[in-house]
This record gives C-alpha cells, sequence and structure tokens, in this order.
C-alpha cells in the first residue's frame, strides 16, 4: 500500500469517482495514487515514437524467445485498492505473474515502462517509481526523452535500488528479460 502524505485540504478520490471524472480538455492523463489526483501533459511527438521503438523492440524479444508473457501498451492500467490507478507508456507481466493476478485487473507488473517528457519527470521519477515500487513492480525502465538516456532500477524488497543508466550509445540489459539486449540508439532514433 502506497501512502501520500498530503494537505487534509487536497480532496482525494475513490476510484469510483475518479472513473466519473470527465476528460480535461487538452487530453492530460489522469492517475490516481493513494486517492490523490495526479494530471500530466499529453506525450508529445518524441514520446510517441521512443514509445513505438520500444512496442516494436520488446514484442520481437518475446517472440525470439518464446516468451509467453504480455507487453501491454498505452491505456491499459496497474490499479489496487480503491483508490490508486496507473497507466505507464508500457509493461510487461510474465505467464507466471500474471496466473497469480485478480483476471479483472492488474495490480503489479514483472517490468514497467516510463517516457519521461519534460512535463512529467518529476512525477515519473518519484511519486509514480516509488508507488510501483511498493507495488513490488520488478523492474522499471525510465526513458528521458530529452537526456536520450534509460535508467533502469531493480527491486530491493519494497524500494528500488540505485538505477543503472545507460546513455544513447550503449546497450540496455534487462533481469525481468532474460537475454534482453538492446542498443539504447534503437529507442530514440527511428
Amino acid at each position: 500500500m502506497v501512502w501520500v502524505n498530503t494537505s487534509p485540504l487536497v480532496k482525494t478520490y475513490t476510484l469510483e469517482e475518479f472513473w466519473e471524472l470527465p476528460e480535461p480538455p487538452d487530453h492530460s492523463k489522469l492517475e490516481l495514487i493513494a486517492g490523490v489526483l495526479y494530471m500530466t501533459p499529453p506525450p508529445g511527438y518524441t514520446h510517441d515514437n521512443a514509445v513505438s521503438r520500444l512496442i516494436r523492440l520488446l514484442s520481437e524479444y518475446l517472440i525470439k524467445s518464446g516468451d509467453a508473457g504480455t507487453l501491454y501498451v498505452p491505456r491499459a492500467a496497474i490499479w489496487t485498492s480503491a483508490n490508486t490507478y496507473l497507466e505507464p507508456d508500457l509493461f510487461y507481466v510474465s505467464a507466471e505473474t500474471e496466473a497469480r493476478l485478480d483476471p479483472e485487473h492488474r495490480t503489479t507488473a514483472d517490468l514497467v515502462i516510463e517516457v519521461i517528457s519534460p512535463g512529467s519527470a518529476i512525477y515519473d521519477r518519484n511519486t509514480k517509481a516509488d508507488t510501483y515500487a511498493a507495488l513490488e513492480v520488478k523492474e522499471l525502465w525510465l526513458v528521458d526523452e530529452t537526456a536520450e538516456t534509460i535508467e533502469v532500477r531493480n527491486q530491493t524488497g519494497k524500494a528500488f535500488g540505485a538505477g543503472l543508466i545507460s546513455k544513447k550509445d550503449g546497450k540496455l540489459s534487462s533481469v525481468v528479460l532474460p537475454n534482453l539486449l538492446l542498443d539504447v540508439r534503437q529507442i530514440f532514433e527511428g
């Protein structure tokens, strides 16, 4: 469970109230963490391209390796309890983890990928990352579209350990996806 210490003046929401909120006119993304509503600006062209490339690269890996897990794309959600609902940019759930989850909703993932835009950087790196750790996500990738780096954080109990940063000219490997070795450049260049 995630605890957020907020002012008593901050309105908190239940999941039912959250689902009743209208879509923001600018199509900002709404998420709920421990009842607190978070709104981030809609992603831009660079963000969308990085997500598309990741979908292609990870799908190819899953097919070639015979991995029976599932890669979930934007708008798929991880939600728990009555007051937390998150929409990662991408996430992967292994067949073993999927078998343990309630088929009606996903409460965790093995790997979560967030593509960080300038407007969401602090939220993605801190609040959202801490929430994923509390939800026992095994691995988190923070794809920084501005710096063209990827930070990989792995679970160390109920928190993520120090991240390992791969630069654009480097390689990225994963604990969750064995034998995966990506050229970081492939994620930032089409």
